[in-house]
């Protein structure tokens, strides 16, 4: 289990987070919501030290995971940030093979069983076609997958990424939240940030709200919608309706 404890995190004074206590659940699909400038961005960035924790502890198992050397924190959470200024020229074959390099020894060379998690990973993604041709030169909704394709090679039990359906279709979408079922399915751990609180809603095991730095409230979507806390936080109401997946909103 992936535990934050009194985790804060400052900068030049400034308080960015304060206080964040949260368990994300094995096996479950947890999604971080909130207004912009809460911090959504910043609780995950702690996760690969691009935000800096001032005070307080992460730990995965009650193992202080900021402590671990880097290739070993890289073997237990995969993390896709939002933002990707650069994007390599690279053929996605290769770029998805970086997901290796945590299990890459000096030499860097490849092993059967790496060359076969990423065969994988690019076919449950649905990029194996464009093996060949350039990251750069993709649609923006393919780029994600194969972005996605490259987390999902570190074969790590917890997958963390922000806002990762910015550049997908309706239908990208779709496909894409049928792919974190399936990896919920098979017992990892997601934890994601989404700016649409339906989509939150209808993906998520359990959803943490954020506002103003912190954690607000936390717990099943069920628990998240009866609470009103939703509609204190966005100012927003809502509509509900049902069909053969079951129960979903439109915010107002």
């Amino acid at each position: 289990m992936l535990s934050y404890k009194h985790v804060s995190v400052s900068v030049s004074g400034t308080h960015i987070l304060e206080d964040i206590n949260i368990d994300f659940n094995d096996g479950n699909i947890t999604t971080i919501v909130g207004p912009n400038g809460c911090g959504k961005t910043t609780l995950l960035s702690c996760l690969n030290s691009s935000a800096k924790v001032t005070s307080g502890n992460i730990c995965i198992n009650d193992i202080d995971f900021l402590k671990l050397p880097l290739k070993e924190r890289a073997r237990e959470v995969a993390f896709l940030p939002q933002i990707r200024t650069v994007i390599p020229v690279l053929p996605v074959r290769t770029l998805v093979e970086h997901g290796r390099f945590p299990y890459l020894g000096f030499t860097r060379r490849k092993s059967k069983e790496d060359i076969d998690i990423v065969n994988q990973s690019m076919d449950f993604t649905h990029v194996t076609a464009y093996s060949e041709q350039n990251a750069d030169t993709l649609s923006g909704g393919i780029r994600q997958r194969v972005f996605f394709s490259m987390i999902l090679a570190q074969d790590s039990q917890i997958i963390v990424m922000d806002e990762p359906v910015t550049y997908l279709d309706l239908e990208g979408k779709r496909n894409f939240f049928n792919m974190l079922k399936k990896l919920r399915q098979s017992g990892k751990t997601i934890i994601l940030v989404l700016h649409e609180l339906s989509d939150a809603i209808r993906i998520s095991d359990n959803i943490v709200i954020m506002n103003d730095r912190k954690i607000v409230a936390h717990g099943t979507p069920d628990e998240c919608i009866s609470s009103h806390i939703i509609e204190d936080v966005f100012h927003t109401t809502y509509k509900k309706f049902s069909d053969e997946d079951g129960d979903y909103y439109i915010f107002l």
